[in-house]
């Protein structure tokens, strides 16, 4: 006699075994028809599924979060049955839900183009009007593969030939069409809604295996209602008008080629935007007692070895072998990460207690092997810096750390222009280095750290660092998007691996713990946020070129050539338009190129000594005198950290 432990702490006891439907009728016709699956014992499993003993139950209903991936999964099923009675022949292969939709992978010698879609979605909206139920059986390898060896499905018969002799096999139906599935499902066809839309098609390779057959891929977003729907579709658009690609081209900030698949060109306006930020960042280091450092690009593999990389990453690094004078081959690694060569900083010299914490940053150059696939612009790149440091401390001096860290990460995101972000704490996963109990001290110490420093997180469990959990700060950009940026590691098996030590108060020596930590995670993908956030339009301070002198007349070219040696002088990024083109052929270029200030010279400003101010894209200006506007665009072109009231600059 199952006893059902609901949310709210409530029993309900059944006379034998049930369904989660059974469940909720049973509490009420309103939860019977919300109800759309069930996570029992904290497990997500269909309705239909039987409760055979004891356990705690929870309803999804299309207001939780699960509902999300339950409907995009379901539309993934019901897009698959469409094509196939579409397009006879078809094979289907793999078919998931993902961050904001779903895709399909198919088999077919014709490639699906975005033409087809009308008839894919209105075949969707059929399948979707009729409420098959899903409906799960479980079924034995043999009779699977006879199913759909049969149905000439082999990419399916090949998937379950790879499953593990001890692995479950179970099918989804809905209707007369079946798939391999682990599911969960909904109920029904008819709990998907009709708030769905494709939207790309690409290839793919099968099982991502680019010695395999390419397969044609449908992308489409499913929600719960046709106003996330539409709400969604308004990001997408307005992510295309800021997409960091265009917007770099239109403004020559950088540019990628094939001869550097995954590295930067940056041009003179994007290096100085690179600049700024960079200076940025060293000031605020400099002001919070981080101790700068570089270290060698090119490694020998032995360190790597010692420390777990080599084990751990090998196939995202970029070797090189070399002979030596002395005849021996050697392996050596670009570095893809800082952490092992701030270590070998450390152990030069014994350290003492005193010198904790001690706090090693670089803007390290690193380089990691990323599928040509999987690069996106100056986001996702195998040449790039990190803003990186690595703080080394006793295990009593985490928290404190800690507190200083995200007190300065959250400074510098306000000042970029970030005021919202949220936290995900990363705890063990299942490939590691170090033991249980290590994990266990190093987790304790993070969620301690996080209690004292008040930062409040959510579970992301299985995606720490092979040597510690972290801490992952998300950023949330101007239309919604999240950016994963900061981190915050505790490390006690790299300083064990690479024999890190000090001396300890009482004489002993101990091993000092290690904080991994980014503020901007690296410099190109940070910058490419940034140019996304702000839609090219910087605030002045970051502007790569800050001001336009522009005529309007030639008479006016000998001031306006003054007036931008004046601005330069003052530190102001400026560049000079003294083209005899008209003013208002001039003003649409310098909006183009996302130029904040222009500073129109005529006639009677080049005899008056002033500058006309037009803050683009506006039409609002200011006349002031060359002097007055000198000191204008300098006060507001400071950046925040050198501003006149200063803010402190380290946290006690």
């Amino acid at each position: 006699m199952p006893a059902i432990t609901l949310p709210d702490g409530s029993v309900r006891a059944f006379d034998g075994p049930v369904t989660g439907a059974e469940v909720a009728a049973a509490i009420g016709p309103g939860l019977a028809k919300a109800a759309l699956a069930m996570a029992v014992d904290g497990k997500l499993v269909d309705l239909a599924t039987r409760l055979e003993s004891d356990a705690s139950l929870r309803f999804i209903t299309r207001r939780d979060p699960e509902a999300l991936e339950l409907i995009r999964h379901d539309t993934a099923h019901v897009l698959a049955e469409a094509v196939q009675a579409l397009y006879p022949g078809t094979q289907v292969t793999i078919g998931p839900s993902i961050e904001n939709g779903f895709y399909y992978d198919f088999a077919r010698n014709e490639p699906f183009t975005p033409e087809d879609f009308a008839a894919i979605e209105a075949k969707m909206r059929e399948i979707i009007a009729r409420n098959a139920p899903f409906a799960r059986q479980v079924v034995s390898r043999e009779d699977a593969i006879a199913l759909f060896r049969c149905k000439g499905e082999a990419y399916k018969v090949e998937l379950i030939e790879s499953l593990g002799a001890d692995q479950e096999i179970s099918l989804y139906s809905q209707g007369d069409w079946i798939d391999l599935c682990r599911g969960p499902h909904m109920r029904g066809t008819g709990d998907i809604g009709t708030a769905f839309k494709l939207q790309k098609v690409a290839g793919a390779y099968w099982r991502g295996d680019h010695r395999n057959a390419m397969l044609s891929r449908i992308y489409g977003t499913a929600w719960r209602d046709q106003k996330e729907l539409d709400a969604y579709l308004l990001q997408i658009e307005e992510a295309e008008k800021r997409d960091h690609r265009r917007i770099g081209k239109e403004m020559g900030l950088f540019h990628l080629q094939e001869e550097a698949v995954g590295s930067v060109f940056w041009h003179p306006k994007g290096w100085m935007l690179y600049r700024t930020v960079e200076a940025y960042m060293r000031r605020r280091l400099d002001a919070t007692d981080y101790q700068e450092v570089k270290t060698p690009q090119l490694v020998d593999r032995k360190l790597w070895e010692e420390s777990g990389h080599w084990e751990k990453f090998r196939e995202h690094m970029f070797t090189a072998r070399v002979e030596d004078e002395d005849e021996r081959d050697r392996v050596l690694a670009l570095k893809p990460m800082n952490c092992p060569c701030h270590v070998q900083i450390f152990n030069q010299g014994l350290r003492s207690y005193r010198e904790l914490p001690l706090r090693m940053a670089e803007f390290g150059a690193c380089h990691r092997y990323e599928p040509s696939g999987a690069l996106h612009g100056i986001m996702r790149v195998r040449a790039f810096t990190q803003d990186d440091a690595h703080i080394f401390c006793t295990e009593a001096q985490i928290a404190d750390e800690t507190v200083r860290f995200v007190a300065l990460l959250s400074s510098i995101y306000r000042d970029f222009g970030f005021a919202d972000f949220r936290v995900k704490f990363s705890d063990r996963p299942a490939k590691r280095a170090g033991t249980d109990a290590t994990w266990d001290q190093a987790e304790g110490a993070l969620k301690e750290a996080c209690r004292i420093a008040g930062v409040d997180y959510t579970l992301n469990p299985g995606e720490g660092a092979f040597y510690g959990p972290k801490l992952e700060f998300v950023l949330r950009d101007a239309i919604g998007r999240d950016w994963q940026c900061g981190t915050l590691q505790v490390d006690f098996v790299l300083p064990e691996r690479l024999d890190a030590e000090y001396t300890a108060e009482d004489g002993v020596r101990r091993r000092p713990v290690m904080l991994h930590r980014a503020i901007l995670g690296s410099f190109e993908r940070f910058l490419g946020i940034l140019i996304e956030e702000h839609a090219g339009r910087f605030p002045l301070w970051l502007a790569p070129v800050q001001v336009v002198v522009a005529t309007i007349v030639d008479d006016a070219a000998p001031f306006a050539m003054e007036a931008a040696a004046a601005l330069r002088a003052a530190g102001i990024r400026v560049a000079l338009d003294i083209r005899n083109e008209k003013i208002n052929r001039k003003v649409p270029e310098h909006i183009d190129q996302r130029v904040p200030v222009l500073a129109v010279v005529g006639r009677r400003e080049a005899e008056e000594r002033s500058l006309v101010l037009r803050r683009l894209p506006g039409r609002e200006q200011e006349t002031l005198p060359l002097a007055e506007a000198v000191a204008l665009l300098v006060s507001e072109g400071t950046a925040p950290d050198l501003q006149v009231a200063e803010r402190p600059q380290s946290v006690a």
